[in-house]
């Protein structure tokens, strides 16, 4: 997880505790290193959630890197950025291409052919190091606490952001030798200015982003930058650090009491990144700045106890194979969690493997002599390793390519999905493959291409234009539409974009995760809040022919649906500026994942096709919005989404559903001749 190979260099001979800032081997510190990987690994599998151990390898990594660096400059040494960055890759690639291997076979042998396609595209991102950026854009949410549904690879997105630091780091010396040698400047008080104005200004980014957008902030590399930062900062001002031993006694353990405790005590759910990770990094940084004490009372002393300096060795290997077993465990085992046996199971197994990996791929690779006497050899390492997982990926992603293609041939014949549900359907459905096929399973949530233009800059608005998106309609459109809401309201955009470009309309979407539109609510977050507020006054300067929304809420453990809280008031607040505002009545949810439950019961299964009236009742909730907002049109599609007497999981050899809520986009396109005329008459009847 770090960039220095100084953890591994021989102990000093003189003690440490009389060099605390200067030695170049910090046993405490390979033994923070354990306890944090042990910490996110404990985290994961027996508590669900975020442990803070993260931010602390973020900050270790900087911390040493800067020793690294600042050594090499004070000292008239070249940096040769090149050499340094095949030597980082060399090392680290290794060890990520073995666990890439492992998670492609443990995905073909017993991971569902439905998450295929997306594990394969993260694989991509993994092995390159854009992982965190992937997950951002898909607002994957890290805190789930059923991780069934994650992704065998998530836990790159730290490796990724690393990667990318690792890049800029140096850079950034490089920037500041150059800096201190034009401005005649003592270059530790040039590198301080340039990384204390990182810290400042990352840790102020990551506080705003935080507040209007978690779960992009929590992948975000901007956001994460100070706390590189302050491990630099810290490594800069560790010399200068002279403090009594029974300070830095009592710092050791304060630190690491609020290091091990930080995931139970703290929000992390709802406030991390943001300030709220000083509570690890700065915890860290008490037990690094308190150093080896020689106290026996000293906290270095557990840090420093053998078993688990050697336990920080493997470290970074054990990082890499936890989650992939964990997540692979629980989709084989169809469970949500682990219990005491299983988890102790899965460690054992991500400590025999991080061991092995460690000993036999990374350490031989690392110490090779051969490797280290050339730049083209130790590229040559790089690009076998690089070759080794693109190889496979790249051949399984055509196979999937070329089997979808062939599906789609015939796929207006094979596969009518909700036309079947027509009266305008005659015939038998054929015996067919069910689409879509496990290669276009990452295309199924429909986006609109373009940015909106017209949201303004301010503060409050902020969230809302990064939400806002369109469908780069002709300028002067015969018609505007905005649909506005959480996800349930974006699926619409397949059909709803189909009409539109059909007729040269102009559709403008504006959602937030979990957030469906209506006016304030108390049980809504005041992030929700604010956006469908900024969303109001968005819509009301717009000035569209027609605003879509999703009226109710469906549950996943009931029949009745609700009327969406606040939108009467909210409709109605539109109507008055002339609105037209058009309320779909929200589709069946279920408890359980729809296409897992036909790879695991098959098409035919009772729990994959439970009667209508268990999931939803017949007669939608439309009479508060039919007595208090009379000018909304309402569409109940139930009858396109579900049979007469069941709500299967596939209808006309094509998945209903993506998710256990979500329709997916090839089922809505199938749907689009009896959506486009009821669609089009809501919004001519006004």
């Amino acid at each position: 997880m770090t960039a220095s190979p100084n953890l591994n260099a021989a102990r000093p001979a003189t003690p440490a505790a009389q060099h605390p800032a200067g030695s170049k081997y910090r046993p405490e510190v390979q033994g923070l290193r354990a306890l944090a990987v042990l910490m996110v690994v404990t985290y994961h599998i027996w508590f669900g959630r975020v442990s803070g151990g993260v931010d602390v390898f973020l900050l270790i990594s900087s911390f040493l890197l800067t020793f690294s660096f600042t050594r090499k400059i004070e000292n008239g040494i070249p940096l040769r950025l090149g050499k340094y960055w095949l030597h980082l890759f060399k090392r680290l690639l290794p060890a990520v291409v073995v666990t890439l291997l492992g998670v492609l076979a443990a995905t073909y042998l017993f991971i569902p052919p439905s998450r295929w396609s997306e594990i394969l595209g993260q694989s991509w991102a993994s092995l390159f190091y854009y992982q965190n950026w992937v997950l951002a854009f898909n607002s994957v949410d890290y805190y789930a606490a059923d991780h069934s549904q994650a992704s065998p690879l998530q836990h790159f997105w730290s490796l990724s952001v690393q990667g990318q630091v690792f890049i800029l780091w140096p850079l950034l010396f490089a920037v500041s030798a150059l800096l201190a040698k034009l401005l005649r400047a003592r270059f530790r008080f040039v590198v301080l200015a340039v990384f204390g104005a990182v810290f400042l200004g990352s840790l102020a980014f990551s506080v705003v982003e935080t507040y209007t957008n978690q779960t992009f902030a929590y992948f975000d590399t901007r956001a994460r930058l100070w706390e590189f930062a302050l491990g630099t900062l810290l490594a800069l001002a560790l010399p200068y650090l002279r403090l009594p031993v029974m300070l830095r006694v009592l710092m050791g353990w304060l630190g690491l009491v609020a290091m091990l405790s930080g995931g139970f005590v703290l929000d992390v759910q709802g406030e991390f990144p943001g300030y709220v990770a000083l509570w690890p990094t700065l915890a860290a940084g008490f037990i690094i700045i308190a150093g080896q004490t020689g106290s026996r009372f000293g906290a270095d002393r557990l840090l420093s106890w053998q078993p688990l300096v050697r336990m920080g060795d493997i470290s970074y290997a054990l990082y890499l194979w936890h989650w992939p077993i964990l997540i692979t465990y629980l989709i084989y085992r169809d469970r949500t969690e682990v219990g005491i046996v299983g988890g102790s199971g899965i460690i054992a197994l991500a400590l025999v493997l991080a061991y092995l990996t460690t000993r036999f791929i990374e350490r031989p690779i690392r110490e090779s002599q051969w490797a280290e006497k050339k730049r083209r050899r130790a590229g040559l390492v790089i690009a076998i390793c690089i070759a080794l997982v693109v190889v496979p990926v790249a051949g399984w992603q055509s196979q999937l390519r070329a089997y979808a293609n062939e599906l789609q041939k015939m796929a207006s014949i094979n596969n009518p999905g909700a036309r079947v549900l027509t009266n305008e359907f005659e015939g038998k459905v054929p015996d067919a493959e069910i689409l879509p096929a496990g290669a276009d399973m990452s295309d199924e949530f429909v986006t609109l291409p373009g940015k909106c233009q017209e949201v303004p800059y301010t503060p409050d608005s902020s969230a809302l234009k990064e939400k806002c998106m369109d469908n780069e309609a002709p300028t002067d459109p015969d018609k505007t539409i905005v649909v506005v809401g959480d996800s349930h309201a974006q699926q619409w955009l397949g059909p709803i974009s189909e009409v539109a470009d059909q007729r040269g309309w102009k559709v403008v979407g504006l959602f937030l995760g979990g957030c469906d539109y209506g006016a304030e609510f108390h049980w809504r977050d005041d992030t929700c809040n604010e956006f469908n507020a900024e969303a109001t006054k968005y819509i009301q300067k717009l000035n569209p022919d027609d605003v879509i929304v999703v009226a109710t809420n469906a549950k996943e453990d009931t029949p009745l649906d609700e009327p969406v809280p606040g939108l009467v008031s909210a409709a109605q607040t539109l109507a008055d500026s002339g609105i037209n505002v058009v309320g779909i009545r929200d589709n069946p949810r279920f408890p359980w994942h729809r296409i897992q439950c036909i790879e695991k019961y098959g098409p035919e299964a009772s729990e994959c096709n439970p009667p209508r009236e268990e999931v939803l009742t017949k007669d939608a909730p439309f009479e508060v919005f039919a007595q208090n907002a009379p000018k909304m049109q309402l569409m109940d599609l139930t009858d396109l989404i579900c049979r007469p007497d069941t709500c299967g999981a596939v209808i006309g050899n094509v998945y209903v559903y993506i998710d256990d809520n979500h329709l997916t986009a090839t089922y809505l396109q199938t749907m689009l001749p009896a959506f486009s005329e009821r669609f089009v008459r809501a919004l001519d009847e006004p």
